[in-house]
């Protein structure tokens, strides 16, 4: 079987992080979200695949070539314009011919035992087409699933204000070549769309779709900043010790932790594990790095610095004095000595985050910045617990973020000062 593999997305909700390199290819625990995904194709047995690509969809060729490296061998098709996911199934057609074929989108995390109960059930012949299925707490921001009591499908609600269910469509399929006969009827959705589902519910009347429930601790929908937080974590959680650079006499390591090639730990520095640190890093002196922190290549953490749950991406530098905690910093940033990232609200409230414009709530207690590439800040900078800079950003010193910051800005404190001589 074949893989069809949707990452032409644009990932607006991901923003600044997504204005210079596709979602796709965002870090979890050093490697991009989408080679996690194509390798848990491989382990499952699938071989070939073709990527649907779109936003700067180049880099994904670059990133992933022929698809040798992963052992797998790997094609392209390119959807031009935000046209849908169905519009960007039907771009394989000519590819998987008439065989059956596996749809996964290039934007979420899975595991392999989710893949595995999809196949099987195919295999068993539970279904021709199939769908995966999972429950969410929040179903009314996805598709919900309505099933009949044999797992079939009976309908599909985009985002509905009261959700019959609580099951959502979790962007994993096995489809005939019937689909593509299905998706040339759809029409455009409100948004402009071809939407792959309203040709699912069509061929669940003509041919049937039956449901596969896979677990929500194998899956996770990565849209916002939070989810690739939530994401890394996970992935983290798989991570095994293995020491391939220079650890000090002096420094100590705890629990789980992957120091790369050409990576360098100096004395005093205290990394508890699940941890990540990315080729060419150097972290300390005299710091401390906590779980689930991922550093990419090239990354600089100095002396009296912390780091704590948080994504920190290639050739980034903070070298003095500073606090990054549940934030995710781009690459090519340089923090001057005491920028500060605050985490937590002062009235303990969950974090919000402005996503497109609308105030929304994390659900998360602790949550700090999201920043783009190329951000400079000077010293003694704080900002507050869900703000996101835009990247080429230069933050002057004593700047205290109490808001977003767009894209190619320097923000600076301009005041009056008066002062006094004394003779003593």
């Amino acid at each position: 079987m074949k893989a069809v593999v949707l990452a032409a997305g644009e990932g607006v909700r991901l923003r600044p992080l997504t204005a210079t390199r596709p979602k796709h290819l965002l870090p979890l625990g050093g490697k991009p979200i989408l080679e996690h995904v194509l390798t848990t194709i491989k382990r499952v047995g699938v071989r070939e695949a073709l990527l649907v690509v779109g936003y700067l969809g180049h880099m994904l060729q670059e990133a992933f070539g022929d698809g040798s490296k992963l052992g797998l061998k790997i094609e392209y098709a390119t959807q031009k314009g935000i046209l849908g996911t169905g519009r960007a199934v039907s771009l394989a057609e000519g590819y998987v011919g008439d065989k059956e074929f596996l749809v996964v989108y290039g934007d979420i995390y899975l595991k392999p035992t989710a893949l595995n109960q999809v196949l099987q059930a195919h295999r068993k012949g539970r279904g021709k087409n199939l769908l995966a299925v999972v429950e969410a707490e929040n179903p009314e921001n996805y598709g919900v699933v309505k099933l009949d009591r044999n797992n079939r499908l009976l309908e599909i609600l985009e985002k509905p204000g009261k959700p019959p269910s609580k099951l959502i469509n979790a962007g994993v399929y096995v489809f005939t070549p019937h689909i593509f006969g299905e998706i040339r009827k759809v029409g455009k959705s409100p948004r402009g769309e071809v939407e792959i589902t309203e040709a699912i519910q069509r061929l669940s009347e003509h041919e049937g779709v039956h449901a596969v429930r896979i677990g929500k601790e194998d899956w996770l929908d990565i849209g916002r900043p939070w989810d690739l937080l939530e994401a890394n974590e996970r992935v983290l959680k798989e991570v095994r010790t293995r020491i391939m650079g220079k650890v000090e006499s002096g420094a100590y390591l705890k629990g789980p932790v992957r120091v790369e090639q050409g990576s360098h730990i100096k004395s005093g520095a205290y990394i508890e594990g699940p941890v990540f640190v990315g080729e060419g890093s150097t972290v300390g002196p005299n710091c401390c790095i906590r779980p689930y922190t991922s550093l990419g290549r090239n990354v600089k953490i100095g002396s009296a610095c912390e780091v704590k749950n948080s994504i920190i991406m290639d050739n980034t530098r903070i070298p003095h004095l500073s606090y990054v905690g549940d934030s995710i910093v781009g690459e090519n940033c340089n923090f001057g000595a005491g920028t500060i990232t605050g985490n937590i609200r002062f009235d303990n409230k969950p974090v919000k985050m402005l996503i497109k414009a609308k105030l929304t709530d994390s659900g998360r207690r602790k949550l700090g910045v999201i920043v783009g590439d190329n951000v400079q800040t000077g010293i003694n900078v704080n900002f507050m617990p869900g703000v996101k800079v835009g990247s080429n950003s230069q933050i002057g010193p004593n700047v205290v973020v109490k808001r977003d910051v767009p894209g190619n800005t320097r923000l600076t404190v301009i005041q009056q000062l008066k002062f006094e001589e004394i003779n003593l």
